[in-house]
């Protein structure tokens, strides 16, 4: 049977909770710990220092847009590739994966072994050239001192917007938090194209125009107690042709244990809005045609509560880094979308330090993924890649969302992600822009609070 949260006793709550609880209230840096941010560590807890195998020191040399780059802010121009020049180091083949098992994940091993020919991963030079702005550091810095999640291990308490409320992390529901409430674009416009890939490499389409809005990321809120609304979203479907006109709005919270994610969508054989029961975890994500669910988008959202959260420390990993190439509007679907994968010669990888969080479902639960594993950047606290097994506990996805550095926006935006199924030999390639006129339109300032209301989704669809 599957449990209800909001049906619990506040005791049955604290135990179901489990790991996630563990150590909540001891969550606060020391000072010695606080102390080295900006210094030994990035101002949001990265190591600074580089290591000998290949992760890159912490430059941060460049804020917004880099010297010698033509690009204007806030209107929708595609990614501008600073590396543009540079070639592979080397590249990862089944035929050498030995050589490079250590760095890979066991998704990543599998891909291997499903598609020896043609799967590679290309290795490039690793840079952590960008920076966030002061407010984000002051944030950081803030939160470092004072955050601790509450006791249901669903919010955090004492938290400031601007930042990731976890800079220095002690256990896994911290870095699921730093996951849920990175700092990211304020506001965002795309019209976004989803392919769901055969596994003969036929491709079922779906597009959407989606607009979002970040409550905790407005720089005027920097500094601000980390409560109420998270974010808004809309989503209007425009293919398939027979989900054409169907419109979400959500609103989604800070803390899951006070508020309740809220959906309404607006159906057009109908005409009606309707408030959507429970909105979230493994309900199909519109447009993908059932193969990804809602809260894999950036690789997890949503609640956590169905999960037990665990850290596996930090490891050194192959991860998708510095994705501008694969988003430039010079490159085609045809070219990109392959049988069984993406094309490797759009992608791009680095060895980094990621943290290692595993999702293991809770007793009473249910999703159809009993576990997964996410490898969270140690700079920006956002997932890079994520495997997700079956209730087998059988590796049955691999997935990766290629971020790159908005200019317009002072920090690292999701764009392309890949949805590859193991067992069918299909994919989803999510969120892509490559052949739309504009790029997301980040942080333009002209979204707001009203656009996200049962009212707009009528008038959306209408």
């Amino acid at each position: 049977m599957v449990m209800n949260a909001k049906l619990k006793p506040a005791a049955l709550l604290l135990a179901a909770a489990g790991v996630m609880v563990a150590g909540a209230v001891h969550a606060k840096a020391s000072s010695d710990e606080v102390g080295k941010l900006g210094k030994t560590l990035t101002c949001t807890g990265g190591e600074k220092a580089g290591t000998a195998s290949g992760v890159p020191e912490f430059t941060g040399k460049w804020l917004g847009t880099p010297p010698g780059i033509d690009y204007k802010p806030h209107t929708g121009q595609h990614p501008v590739d600073p590396y543009k020049d540079e070639k592979p180091l080397f590249t990862i083949t089944a035929e050498n994966l030995s050589k490079y098992g250590a760095h890979l994940t066991e998704g990543q091993k599998a891909m291997f072994a499903k598609y020896p020919q043609t799967y590679r991963i290309p290795v490039y030079q690793g840079h952590r050239d960008f920076r966030f702005p002061d407010f984000v550091c002051a944030s950081a810095k803030t939160n470092a001192q004072n955050a601790v999640m509450n006791a249901d291990g669903l919010g955090v308490d004492h938290g400031v917007k601007g930042s990731l409320p976890f800079p220095i992390p002690k256990n896994g529901i911290e870095l699921a938090f730093n996951n849920l409430l990175p700092f990211r674009t304020f506001n965002e416009e795309t019209i976004r194209d989803a392919a769901n890939v055969l596994s003969d490499g036929s491709v079922v389409w779906g597009r959407a125009h989606n607009y979002s809005m970040s409550l905790l990321n407005m720089p005027e809120q920097a500094g601000q107690p980390l409560e109420g609304a998270m974010a808004q979203g809309m989503n209007v479907t425009l293919m398939p042709e027979r989900e054409k006109g169907t419109v979400g709005v959500n609103q989604e919270p800070v803390n899951f244990g006070k508020d309740t994610r809220l959906q309404w969508t607006y159906d057009p054989g109908t005409r009606r809005v309707r408030q959507v029961p429970e909105y979230g975890f493994d309900q199909p994500m519109p447009g993908t045609s059932g193969k990804m669910t809602i809260d894999q988008d950036r690789l997890f959202n949503g609640s956590p509560i169905r999960y037990n959260w665990k850290s596996l420390g930090k490891q050194e990993i192959y991860v998708p880094a510095n994705a501008f190439r694969l988003h430039a509007n010079t490159v085609k679907y045809a070219d990109l979308l392959k049988v069984g994968h993406a094309n490797p010669d759009f992608m791009r990888y680095e060895l980094r330090r990621v943290w290692v969080l595993e999702a293991t479902l809770k007793e009473g639960y249910r999703h159809v993924f009993a576990k997964r594993v996410l490898f969270l950047d140690e700079d920006t606290g956002q997932a890079l890649m994520s495997d997700y097994y079956d209730a087998r506990n059988q590796l049955w996805q691999h997935a990766e969302v290629n971020h790159y550095y908005a200019f317009d926006a002072n920090t690292f935006h999701a764009g392309t992600s890949f949805y590859y199924d193991l067992n069918s030999g299909g994919y989803v390639a999510y969120n892509l822009f490559q052949e739309r006129a504009e790029a997301p339109l980040l942080n333009k300032g002209n979204l707001t609070p009203s656009m996200f209301t049962p009212q707009a989704a009528r008038n959306a669809g209408n």
